[in-house]
């Protein structure tokens, strides 16, 4: 089942850091990491990224990986670069004040699947 990111951003008590883009996409799932190299090798395309990394190397593997947005959590802001690169690559980013344990909980109960693998599927 496919969430739409504006679900997503009710769920998460999110504010949307790149109003210009378009939140009216679906998600098909989500993938949690602060390490980019476990978003590369364990995800899958077409998920929601959620980290505590702010960076625009952020933005650069969301894109690599084809994240459909990336939500920062802790209230976490980016600085202006990663917002323009995230603009360029057409990633909405979104700002939750929950943790990773909790947001995670609630999207999945919400009925969002899990879009990590552990290599072997």
């Amino acid at each position: 089942m496919s969430m739409n990111l504006t679900e997503i951003i009710k769920i998460s008590e999110g504010k949307v850091l790149t109003p210009e883009l378009n939140t009216d996409i679906n998600i098909h799932g989500g993938c949690c990491a602060d390490l980019m190299s476990d978003v590369l090798a364990y995800s899958r395309p077409r998920a929601v990224l959620l980290t505590g990394l702010t960076n625009p190397q952020v933005v650069r593997t969301a894109q690599m990986a084809d994240f459909r947005a990336i939500v920062f959590i802790r209230g976490k802001k980016p600085q202006q670069e990663t917002i323009d690169i995230a603009i360029q690559e057409n990633i909405p980013l979104i700002s939750s004040p929950m943790g990773m344990f909790e947001l995670c909980g609630k999207l999945h109960d919400a009925g969002l699947k899990s879009y990590e693998h552990n290599g072997s599927d």
